[in-house]
């Protein structure tokens, strides 16, 4: 929701783009510091009570920017729920790991992932349309939502101990964990896609509106039929790779980025609103799987012993993309005078850079 918010903060605190980069960028600082210590925890005193913290915490700093008003406290306050944020992904994986069957574990993760396109909705929806109106509101709003999934947490998710998912002598030390390649190769990956990914988020509505002289609600409303497919996209890919693609994962992931790649670049040329939306939401259900692909990945070849610990550090990668993408991106939009080309055509040159850097995963 900070893309569309950032809109009228930035005009009401006469922010420029590098400020705003800041303001973006510091969530995914908080958020790279506790992947792994989050994965670590989530496998060593289980998923639940780390993906319950998690919640509260964010809960309470999405209150609480709705509250503030300066550069700094905006900055800080998006630094702790960046901290709050990096223990959920790790503490998910590790529950599908306790409570789904291998086979099973790839889709569901898909689906989970899914829920980040329809929070995609509500944020260019009800929160577009909050943030038009006041965008004090729409963090008040969001601090509700958060605390709504905490109680949703603590009354269904399965409380599995992890003496009971995995035996003593099955478990891997930390620093055996480490000397997997697979890891770092897939930390890679996820760094250089998340310039892509998170690029498109943070900057898109801004551009959007610019380009195209658009107000935030309609931005918003565009924003949203974007989410719907990406939704849909992140399950169909998770299906593909469960069937199709399973042992072909390299070959999906590498079409997958160079193809998005080739669609930043016919949607930074296009000067024509329906055109640009068509390649934006082809970029976004392509760039999607392609993510997909990475996040589900470790499911088939790390054992599930280290399977939070090995999203943790995996998904850092993710998130210090998504911390550097904001800042780097904004440098080059304050460069080039205000024009987003040079920004756009480096997302899609670490889009093709991670589909690369796949072909290094080895798989006994």
């Amino acid at each position: 929701m900070i893309s569309t918010a950032i809109i009228p903060i930035a005009q009401q605190f006469n922010l420029d783009a590098g400020q705003t980069g800041l303001i973006m960028s510091f969530f995914f600082l908080g958020y790279s510091l506790m992947q792994i210590p989050g994965g670590w925890l989530a496998d060593k005193i289980g998923a639940k009570r780390v993906l319950m913290l998690s919640l509260l915490i964010i809960s309470f700093f999405s209150f609480a920017f709705g509250m503030v008003s300066g550069l700094m406290l905006f900055i800080c306050i998006r630094f702790f729920a960046g901290l709050g944020h990096g223990g959920y992904p790790p503490s998910v994986s590790k529950a599908i790991a306790d409570n789904f069957p291998q086979e099973k574990r790839t889709f569901v993760q898909s689906l989970i992932l899914s829920t980040s396109g329809i929070g995609g909705i509500l944020a260019f929806t009800l929160g577009a349309n909050l943030v038009a109106k006041n965008w004090h509101y729409a963090y008040l709003a969001l601090g509700t939502l958060f605390l709504l999934s905490f109680i949703l947490v603590w009354r269904f998710v399965p409380n599995v101990q992890p003496t009971k998912a995995v035996k003593p002598s099955e478990k891997i030390s930390f620093l055996t964990m480490l000397k997997n390649q697979n890891i770092f190769v897939l930390f890679l990956a996820m760094l250089l896609l998340n310039f892509l990914l998170y690029g498109n988020m943070s900057w898109l509505p801004s551009y959007i509106s610019t380009k195209f002289q658009l107000d935030i609600s309609t931005t918003g409303l565009i924003l949203a039929c974007n989410a719907i497919f990406q939704t849909l996209a992140t399950i169909f890919a998770g299906s593909l790779l469960s069937k199709l693609f399973l042992g072909r994962e390299k070959i999906f992931l590498l079409t997958a980025t160079f193809v998005s790649a080739a669609l930043v670049f016919a949607f930074v040329s296009s000067n024509n609103i329906m055109l640009s939306i068509v390649f934006l939401i082809l970029i976004s259900m392509i760039s999607i799987s392609a993510f997909t692909t990475i996040f589900t990945w470790p499911h088939k070849i790390m054992d599930p012993a280290i399977i939070g610990s090995s999203i943790g550090i995996i998904n850092t990668g993710g998130t210090l993309g998504g911390f550097l993408a904001p800042m780097v991106l904004g440098y080059l939009i304050k460069l080039s005078g205000g024009s987003f080309t040079l920004a756009f055509l480096f997302m899609a040159g670490a889009s093709v850079l991670c589909g690369l850097s796949a072909l290094l995963v080895k798989k006994d």
